[in-house]
């Protein structure tokens, strides 16, 4: 995989690609001095058995050093041909995507033919979508990526056939957040400089070195392939050893071959749009900006709930468009949007919207493959209800499922109207006990008066969560907390095994059902797209950290207060598009809950959350509907 961020004039004659050359030959240097170092012992062999021949190495220790040295070739020879062999079947990586037929794109396919026709360069073999804020080429000439597509729906994988296209080109990988929120001019001025990176790739010095170092990369992971047996593991675990000798040999000079590379399709690309581009790289750090907060607040939480929203993608220009209203640095990108937008390129945006927010569920969050009875899709009217409502009473429910096994009592005795059944009064009443100072068994002098010991919970951090002001100083320990969180934790570990245990299941039927289809085929229909990628556990790059058991427990009573307010005062479910679940009294976003509830769970003290229970009209004596 191998982006470039700029590009015009003859590749044969741009300096970058001259540099990229010379490293490519120097890293086929290493791969022939170590061809040599293979052969050297066969090839003294031969000498001593023509010295034999010919009488100049005769008598017993000639012969001996015949023998040594014939068995020493064949070893060598063997263990060579070992390493060549997984070197060259060997996986290397892909990022899995989302694929594009020409059927399913022909003006999106018809604007990169044209941009590799004005950049006067190769064609890229194919298109494919990436639920990410990036584009880059991707060479899949490999065999087993052939491999792999012949196993999958061979007919969404239709490419170019002509018309400038090349045996053996990269793959053009656009990041989908891209073509909703760019326009078309926008779109192409970005892609410029990566598509002039075909031309470079085309030469057959740089792409021997790249399969060649592809190649090292995948060996070095073999050994970590399941199902591989005592014996063949520790010959996996040799040929690991001898790749990473190499790729360490060779390191230097493939980095400055890449960087080569880049700085010939820079050169490039500089006629094509360049005061478009310009204009356009400020909509790649706005779109990535959106992007992150829209998959970290709006779309994990659905995934948690076993839902995943099918347009992420038109959710971008919601999320950005709202951020520009906020921002007044953003001001007049929203402007932007009566132009046509890139997802017109596409016959069916909606198809292929709905295709990669269900690969960004399975790459961030580690979600099934196909949709299920656990793990439905979700449109944004519903959102509010069928997500945020339904979180906040899933964690409720859970909360007071973990109280009914700690036995705390359903009300206070003293309540003014007890009730049976799950209230945020009796939240309230077990979290209101007075934390306790940790015993000290040094007989230490007492602090001073000014001393912020005292305090020992300090500025919040990027979550909103206090940290404790200095690691010397000991928190205070709110018992009825540390065992409602404790308990909270292995319950939700408990669900989250037996989540992962359902999806392991479901990928196994899947790849069988799959597998069944090919056989079963026979229609000629074109289908519009295809998820594509290495074999292996998803999630690849997981959102968030696991939580700490505070963290749950907050957002647990955070949901019991918002059942509570939506219950008993009127109030509503929301989405908003740049922080996720919202409750909304009055019509307006309640800002001020969280650090109430801080309140409560981290220092036992219920007064600020009652004042604004009793300013908001929620009755926490209420019982409240759970799922």
């Amino acid at each position: 995989m191998y982006g470039v961020s700029g590009t015009g004039s003859d590749v044969g004659e741009e300096w970058g690609v001259r540099a990229a050359r010379s490293r490519a030959l120097g890293v086929l240097r290493v791969r022939g001095r170590a061809l040599g170092l293979a052969v050297l012992p066969a090839a003294v062999a031969v000498v001593l058995y023509a010295g034999g021949v010919t009488g100049h190495f005769t008598g017993s220790g000639w012969d001996a050093a015949r023998w040594v040295v014939t068995v020493l070739a064949v070893v060598v020879l063997l263990a060579a041909t070992a390493v060549a062999l997984v070197v060259a079947r060997a996986r290397p990586a892909a990022t899995p995507t989302v694929e594009l037929s020409e059927a399913a794109a022909p003006d999106l396919y018809r604007l990169v033919r044209d941009l590799a026709d004005r950049l006067e360069v190769p064609a890229p073999a194919g298109i494919a979508l990436t639920p990410d804020c990036d584009s880059w080429l991707e060479d899949r000439t490999h065999r087993a990526h052939g491999d792999r597509r012949a196993r999958g729906d061979h007919r969404a994988r239709r490419t170019w056939s002509g018309d400038g296209a090349e045996e053996g080109a990269p793959v053009l990988v656009i990041g989908s957040p891209f073509l909703w929120w760019m326009r078309v001019g926008e779109l192409r001025a970005v892609l410029a400089p990566v598509v002039a990176g075909t031309g470079p790739a085309a030469h057959p010095d740089i792409a021997a070195a790249r399969r060649f170092v592809r190649g090292l990369d995948a060996a070095v992971a073999v050994p970590r392939t399941p199902g591989l047996d005592p014996v063949r593991r520790l010959g996996a675990h040799g040929v690991g050893q001898v790749a990473r000798v190499l790729l360490r040999a060779c390191r230097g000079h493939a980095a400055e071959m890449e960087r080569g590379v880049a700085v010939a399709g820079s050169e490039r690309a500089q006629a094509v749009d360049y005061g478009v581009r310009i204009v356009a790289q400020e909509q790649v750090g706005l779109a990535y900006a959106g992007w992150d907060r829209l998959l970290t607040r709006v779309a994990l939480p659905a995934w948690r709930m076993g839902r995943w929203p099918s347009r992420l993608d038109a959710g971008v220009v919601s999320a950005l468009t709202e951020l520009s209203r906020r921002d007044r640095l953003a001001d007049g990108f929203s402007s932007r949007l009566g132009e046509r937008p890139a997802c017109d390129l596409l016959e069916e945006p909606g198809a292929v919207d709905e295709a990669t927010s269900l690969l960004a569920a399975r790459l961030f969050h580690g979600g099934p493959a196909e949709p299920g009875p656990d793990w439905s899709p979700v449109e944004w009217s519903e959102y509010p209800e069928e997500v945020v409502d339904r979180k906040w009473r899933t964690d409720a429910a859970r909360l007071h499922q973990v109280l009914d096994g700690l036995g705390v009592a359903g009300a206070p005795a003293d309540a003014s109207s007890a009730a049976d059944g799950p209230t945020l009064t009796r939240v309230i009443a077990h979290l209101s006990s007075e934390p306790r100072k940790p015993t000290d068994t040094h007989d230490d002098p007492p602090l001073p008066a000014d001393d912020d010991s005292d305090h020992p919970l300090s500025a919040d951090d990027d979550s909103g969560h206090t940290l404790p002001a200095d690691d010397d100083h000991e928190e205070p320990v709110h018992p009825a907390a540390e065992a409602l969180a404790g308990a909270l934790s292995a319950l939700l570990s408990r669900e989250e095994a037996a989540r992962e245990a359902r999806v392991a299941a479901t990928d196994l039927n899947a790849e069988a059902a799959a597998g069944s289809a090919d056989k079963d085929d026979r229609s000629g229909s074109a289908a519009p797209v295809a998820v594509s990628g290495p074999d292996g556990p998803l999630p690849l790059f997981p959102l968030q950290p696991p939580r700490s058991g505070r963290d749950l427990l907050a957002d647990h009573v955070t949901a019991m207060v918002c059942c509570a307010a939506v219950d008993t005062a009127a109030a509503a479910p929301g989405l908003d598009w740049l922080d996720g679940p919202a409750l909304l009294v009055g019509g307006e976003r309640a800002v001020d809950l969280g650090p109430r509830v801080l309140a409560l769970v981290e220092d036992g003290d219920p007064e600020p959350l009652r004042v604004w229970l009793a300013r908001t009209g929620v009755r926490a004596e209420k019982p409240v509907r759970l799922v």
